[in-house]
């Protein structure tokens, strides 16, 4: 009894931290989707409207190219940045020397500050002076993109650039992932005649499935949470091309003071991206399956 009491005692500040800053705002939002809440007044501004800030979703105009945008990003984005994680890893572990220091390079990106990052694409993004639109005039493309103020091409440029942080966190976990992957497959491959592409497709990419479904799953989460690149670099324009869902919720909470559908937004999020993890928990027997 007196180890379990002084363990118990030891996690009890982190099962205070969980309790007070996760599980009872999580209970609170919960409450709110069903509220109208001027939270200047304290809990003395909750008003009760029911199922009014549900109903207020089914016609929000915002909140439909916010979703459609949201689906574009991930689906874009997470095989963008798989595919070249991938790729990367491979030539790196088999081709190249210096690997935990090129590891470490590619890595930088994922770690880095988002904040900062998103402020030099923003100047390398610059249609006028940067150096991007400035390449590209330098060989010849008279018309360049116009990158975040244009409104064809400002939620592309945000997926190049999160594909772009997410490629570091790919290759490490790839790499990790290839070292499982025994040698005397490659060798027999190379025996029965087969090439380096057969051998990519046949056997590395077989094996590696349990690593790509980790990868899915995270990515596809992050990616459904994306806000800080787009409120620092767009704020949601040019006409709505980059709104997403958090930034909506950002926008309806503390722009328009609308926390009770801000939490009704915040629980549809959760949905979704609770449905894709079930989906893709569901399937995991079929990416454990090597062969």
């Amino acid at each position: 009894m007196k180890e379990n009491i002084a363990g118990y005692l030891f996690i009890l500040p982190n099962l205070l931290g969980v309790f007070f800053f996760i599980v009872l705002p999580l209970l609170f939002s919960l409450i709110l989707v069903f509220m109208d809440w001027d939270y200047l007044k304290g809990f003395e501004g909750l008003t009760f409207t029911g199922f009014a800030n549900i109903v207020r979703m089914t016609k929000d105009e915002y909140l439909w190219r916010a979703l459609i945008n949201n689906v574009l990003f991930t689906a874009v984005t997470v095989p963008l940045a798989m595919a070249v994680g991938l790729v990367l890893a491979v030539i790196i572990n088999r081709y190249v020397f210096l690997k935990s220091f090129l590891r470490t390079i590619f890595f930088l990106p994922y770690v880095s500050s988002l904040v900062a990052v998103s402020i030099v694409w923003s100047v390398l993004y610059n249609s006028q002076n940067g150096p991007i639109n400035g390449f590209l005039r330098s060989i010849g493309i008279d018309n360049p993109p116009g990158w975040l103020a244009s409104p064809q091409w400002a939620l592309i440029a945000i997926m190049i650039l999160v594909a772009w942080t997410y490629i570091g966190y790919t290759v490490v976990l790839y790499m990790a992932g290839l070292q499982g992957v025994s040698k005397d497959l490659y060798e027999a491959a190379s025996i029965d005649g087969a090439s380096k592409g057969i051998q990519f497709f046949k056997i590395t990419v077989p094996m590696l499935k349990p690593t790509s479904f980790l990868i899915a799953i995270t990515l596809m989460i992050s990616t459904f949470q994306v806000f800080a690149v787009v409120n620092i670099m767009t704020k949601g324009g040019p006409l709505n091309s980059t709104m997403v869902m958090a930034y909506h919720i950002y926008l309806q909470a503390f722009q328009y003071y609308r926390m009770g559908y801000a939490a009704a937004l915040s629980w549809l999020l959760f949905i979704m991206i609770f449905i894709v993890t079930l989906i893709q928990w569901r399937s995991q027997k079929k990416w454990q399956q090597h062969f």
